[in-house]
């Protein structure tokens, strides 16, 4: 047999064997070329395109260049270390390690550069769906149109031929360091098979599993007013990174293995066939696999987090512009409502208006206020309020020695908790005023032009609030005093006055409720994009890498199967056990990560928007779906295993 038909031959051996890995590789690199595609289409261009997002998606693709680079190179020393026997046998029959790497090197340019111009084509074809997709999550009405980037063309090359060269390097070095000797011996020392639970395993299984929940309970007191002081927050944060790692890893080096020991000998011993091949099989391969499945559970649970919290910012883009333009328009300058509405009238499009002088006054709040997050610059003794009359709400009247706010929101909430009632104090300049308060509501008044922080707004009655504005301290008072809020009637209409807003061109101080959606949805639905990509990237990487140790120890484990097969147990009795197993394998890397995510997303989601459950249940489900199949893909391996068994 010639050189050339043997590669040809071990070229469709492993096109048969690994078929995941080719489409892997054609995956990381059509999703890079399209990715890549992005940040020089014309569209992304920072001064002329729709969307200024190519330093976004410049930064984002060298991340991507990152996950794909450890995903082949993982993968590599994974198939290089199956082909060891290979590699030994053509030593013994006198070919040179030169020849061997030479044979390896062309077997893999092939395979590698063949799938390589396979996604970029496809690369390319998809490229324009992709462009739709950011199109619609942003909003942006344009033509998505298929662009063809020889600067795309050439990252793309120089990227995936760098990572190529890295990959022959680990090749070249493998090959070189063995002998004959190690070769027959790298499969089988690959794996530490450890049968007894020693106690500084149990000891280690249960510091995991107190990290964690360590972790997770500081978490959930991030915002509770436990931590006062920034210092205090970056702290209880490290705290909780260090912890919640360092706690995955020891759950999987040790918690695992405890756990199902302890299964084990509750059955004194008398183990179905299934139990063998899930119980036994996890307990002695858990440990070795401890680094790996601690990074693909930790960042799992950053992508989970990333895209849940993005998702957060644009599910509920429509919300917060409400609370920071409680009307269509708000504007706080007449000679610009004068300009508007003249504008209005003259397109024959009807509103209704509502003006709200505002005050700004200090205020002693300190017997009310339960906690404070001080980071957050609130003073009790002294704090800056904005202050209307009641009359100008038209609604709640009140008494002239009675307050309350109204105007709040989730982080409001979390830095600055209110009690329902209590005194307060106003400071005017020359003379203090008591008032009852009568507790907190959530509508919000005015615009954020005119609170200090997001601070919540006081309502006092008229009476009292005419009185303040005689006793003003000039130094606290901003530039404008009036709130004014206008409301379309029509709402078939509100695109066609706000197109008459944007052409109007006035100072940010006046701000369009729709405009404001609509520039979140393009901010917060490109990180949405950007991430989703990232965590697509990871999920298929992740997904190949845990197939893969799967394919490599059912070969292991294929003369044990074959015993089993003589022994009289069907495959469908041995497949009970490898679902079970793989229900293992990928579903707690899978709940752990989704555990850690849940927590870290709980603990400061109200700072992303006003909605958590919706979002994050979304991103879980589809990521537990897509996770899964690679789950599915690994039995249905296993099934071929075990039907070539006998």
């Amino acid at each position: 047999m010639s050189v050339n038909q043997l590669i040809i031959r071990n070229l469709k051996k492993n096109l048969k064997n690994y078929y995941l890995y080719v489409f892997a590789l054609i995956f990381s690199a059509a999703l890079y070329f399209a990715f890549v595609t992005l940040q020089y289409d014309p569209s992304m261009d920072e001064t002329k395109g729709s969307i200024k997002g190519a330093a976004s998606i410049g930064t984002a693709s060298v991340l991507l260049v990152a996950i794909v680079a450890t995903f082949l190179l993982y993968a590599n020393n994974l198939f290089i270390k199956r082909r060891s026997r290979e590699i030994g046998l053509f030593q013994l029959i006198g070919m040179t390690k030169s020849k061997i790497f030479r044979i390896l090197s062309a077997e893999n340019f092939i395979l590698y550069f063949g799938s390589l111009i396979i996604g970029i084509f496809v690369g390319f074809m998809f490229s324009r769906l992709i462009m739709m997709v950011l199109f619609k999550i942003t909003g942006i009405k344009t033509v998505a149109d298929l662009n063809f980037s020889p600067q795309a063309l050439i990252q793309t090359i120089i990227v995936f031929s760098t990572l190529y060269l890295l990959i022959m390097l680990m090749n070249y070095i493998f090959i070189k360091r063995q002998s004959i000797l190690s070769l027959f011996r790298v499969v089988s020392s690959a794996e530490g098979k450890v049968k007894k639970i020693s106690a500084a395993e149990i000891i280690i299984g249960i510091a995991g599993i107190a990290l964690i929940g360590s972790g997770y309970y500081v978490s959930s007191k991030l915002f509770d007013g436990d931590f006062k002081e920034m210092t205090e927050l970056m702290m209880a944060m490290l705290l909780i990174l260090a912890s919640v790692i360092l706690g995955t890893y020891l759950f999987y080096k040790g918690t695992v293995r405890f756990t199902l020991n302890a299964v084990r000998k509750k059955k004194n011993g008398y183990l179905s066939i299934h139990d063998v091949l899930s119980l036994s099989s996890i307990m002695f391969r858990m440990k070795s696999n401890a680094l790996l499945l601690t990074i693909i559970t930790t960042v799992s649970a950053l992508s989970i987090g990333l895209l849940a919290l993005s998702y957060i910012s644009y599910y509920s883009a429509e919300k917060t512009s409400e609370d920071y333009v409680p009307h269509h328009f708000s504007l706080t300058s007449p000679d610009a409502a004068g300009q508007f509405k003249e504008a209005l009238e003259d397109q024959g499009i009807a509103y209704s208006e509502v003006r709200r002088d505002v005050i700004i006054v200090n205020a002693n709040v300190k017997d009310i206020m339960e906690s404070s997050f001080e980071g957050a610059t609130f003073d009790a003794n002294s704090m800056v309020l904005s202050v209307i009359s009641d009359e100008s709400l038209n609604g709640r009247d009140i008494s002239p020695k009675e307050t309350y706010f109204t105007g709040s929101n989730d982080i409001q909430k979390k830095l600055m908790s209110l009690k329902n009632s209590g005194r307060i104090e106003w400071l005017g300049k020359k003379e203090k005023v008591p008032q009852t308060y009568l507790g907190l509501e959530d509508p919000f008044p005015v615009s954020l032009n005119f609170t200090s922080g997001a601070l919540p707004t006081a309502v006092v009655d008229d009476t009292v609030f005419k009185r303040l504005q005689k006793d003003l301290d000039p130094a606290l008072q901003k530039e404008f005093s009036t709130y004014i809020g206008m409301t379309i009637q029509d709402s078939s209409k509100l695109g066609k006055a706000n197109d008459i807003f944007k052409a109007m061109k006035f100072d940010d101080d006046q701000a369009s409720r729709l405009e404001m959606t609509k520039d979140q949805k393009i901010m917060m639905g490109l990180m949405m994009f950007i991430v989703g990509f990232l965590g697509l990237a990871f999920l298929v990487t992740s997904g190949c890498i845990l197939y893969f140790k799967q394919m490599d120890e059912s070969e292991d484990e294929k003369p044990n199967y074959t015993i089993l097969r003589k022994l009289g147990f069907t495959q469908e009795d041995l497949l009970k056990g490898i679902r079970a197993k793989q229900l293992f394998n990928f579903g707690i890397p899978l709940a752990l990560g989704l555990l850690h995510s849940y927590f870290a997303v709980q603990s400061g989601w109200f700072f992303f928007g006003t909605e958590l459950w919706t979002p994050i249940i979304i991103v879980m489900v589809l990521y537990t779906a897509l996770y899964s199949v690679f789950g599915i893909l690994s039995v249905f391996y296993y099934r071929k295993v075990i039907k070539e068994a006998l």
